[in-house]
């Protein structure tokens, strides 16, 4: 229902930390139940015309072996494909917000640290 990519995702519920939103998240859009690690980006979105502001959590999703790659179920209805890509391919699939998010997602998780960001760009060099 998009014309770009996102990664999976979902809003916390009350009571719902995070990191148990983004494991519900990942069993509802692609039916895999594993446990998201280490957390690579917080970014703080403003309020616009259409959402309140808000703060995305982006954390390791690790490396899927074939298998799990196999298992992967979309909802009907609601998603209608998924796939692998390339870091050369990610500027044609997504928005340059979303874009910048997972490039930050990538360096954090090879560099070993978690990276603040304020609408998908850097602000300060923070590193936890």
């Amino acid at each position: 229902y998009r014309t770009s990519w996102l990664l999976p995702g979902a809003v916390a519920g009350a009571d719902e930390s995070p990191l148990s939103a983004t494991a519900r998240a990942l069993r509802h859009e692609l039916g895999l139940s594993i446990t998201p690690g280490r957390l690579l980006v917080v970014d703080w979105v403003p309020p616009s015309p259409t959402r309140i502001e808000g703060l995305l959590f982006v954390y390791d999703g690790s490396t899927l072996v074939p298998e799990q790659s196999a298992a992967i179920t979309l909802p009907a209805g609601e998603l209608r494909s998924w796939a692998w890509c390339t870091d050369d391919e990610l500027p044609d699939r997504l928005p340059p917000h979303m874009l910048r998010r997972i490039q930050a997602a990538l360096q954090a998780r090879a560099e070993g640290t978690t990276l603040y960001l304020e609408n998908g760009s850097p602000v300060v060099d923070v590193r936890v």
